[in-house]
């Protein structure tokens, strides 16, 4: 997919989330190059909010009587990647449909780029790009072929060539979508997102199913778009993928937003799920499972996974040699151990909790 949905039906019901393929991706309005499109009246935004790429405020949205997004505030700053995060069933991908003209609010309000992205979905579907997890291509076109149809439908598209050995789309160019492994659609996917110079793009596990190198490549173009003053909203389940290119955080648990700000503010001054201060580090073993939580009188144990081990708390050489000598009483050697600040995942952790949903 490459582009806001278009609007509602008639009557004022909207469908569910659809998957545009090429044949539904009409050619972009053909404005001189560089004037924006007017806005409706119902699209106005405070002189404050103007320069932000992304304002969600109040949104809520419920299904079958039950509520999946409550009163929910959102910002995505142009040139900055902005990472929502959340547990699976938090409400974070009702959120982006929203954002997207996927899904129609119950309450509240969402402006993209100044715009409604329903009553004004034909003025933004040459400014937006959306990449999906599950592609949303079309299954029977060539990789290369549906790249340059897309880039085709654009007054000033991105290098066909240049994304292609960029993303590493060569080695598949001739094959049709529904032979590319799950990794390579992602590339493909991105470069379809992209190809028309979006001003916002919304990127859904960009390089989930993708080797290193990809994962790599993928990463350095998200960095160079937002150098380039794209606003980048990017929804993922891996958090070092967040810390590696977020500029600012949303954690979204039960429909609301429960923590933001930038990793660093977030990693060094975050709260725990009881509203006390977060610690600033963690120190990290492997040793023999079934270790009690009270080894050493003082620290917090918490075996994460069988003999694998955290302690949270201030970790200093006293704390590193007080645990080393309540393992040596015991008997039990140390395969790993490592000190380092709380990381993303950590910060996540806390705040929505580890038992499995």
């Amino acid at each position: 997919m490459t582009s806001i949905s278009p609007p509602a039906g008639a009557g004022g019901a909207h469908p569910e989330p659809c998957r545009l393929d090429s044949s539904t991706v009409p050619e972009p309005a053909t404005p001189q190059p560089g004037a924006a499109p007017s806005a409706s009246p119902s699209s106005a935004v405070s002189p404050t909010e103007v320069d932000d790429a992304l304002v969600v405020r109040g949104l809520a949205k419920s299904y079958d009587g039950r509520r999946v997004v409550a009163g929910l505030d959102l910002t995505a700053r142009r040139g900055a990647v902005t990472a929502v995060l959340g547990p699976n069933g938090a409400g974070k991908t009702t959120t982006i449909e929203c954002c997207e003209g996927l899904r129609t609010p119950d309450a509240g309000t969402v402006r993209v780029l100044g715009l409604d992205p329903h009553t004004d979905a034909a003025a933004l579907r040459p400014r937006v790009g959306v990449m999906l997890q599950d592609g949303g291509l079309p299954t029977g076109v060539r990789a290369l072929e549906m790249l340059e149809h897309v880039a085709h439908l654009y007054a000033d598209p991105r290098d066909v060539g240049e994304l292609t050995e960029r993303l590493g789309l060569a080695s598949f160019a001739r094959t049709t979508v529904r032979r590319l492994s799950g990794g390579q659609r992602q590339r493909l996917a991105l470069a379809v997102a992209i190809v028309g110079r979006p001003e916002l793009v919304f990127l859904d596990e960009p390089s989930a199913g993708m080797d290193p190198q990809s994962r790599r490549a993928v990463w350095d173009l998200v960095t160079e778009l937002r150098d380039e003053g794209v606003a980048i909203v990017l929804t993922t389940h891996l958090m070092d993928e967040a810390e590696s290119l977020a500029d600012d955080v949303v954690v979204v648990d039960r429909g609301a937003v429960i923590a933001s700000g930038t990793t660093h503010d977030l990693v060094t001054s975050g709260a725990g799920p009881d509203g006390t201060r977060a610690p600033d580090s963690t120190l990290r073993f492997e040793a023999t499972p079934g270790l009690p939580p009270d080894l050493v009188p003082g620290l917090a144990l918490r075996e994460s996974a069988p003999g694998t081990y955290v302690v949270a708390g201030s970790v200093d050489a006293a704390t590193v040699a007080a645990l080393t000598a309540a393992l040596a009483e015991r008997d039990v050697l140390v395969h790993r151990l490592t000190v380092g600040r709380r990381t993303l995942e950590d910060v996540f952790l806390d705040l929505t909790g580890r038992n499995l949903r």
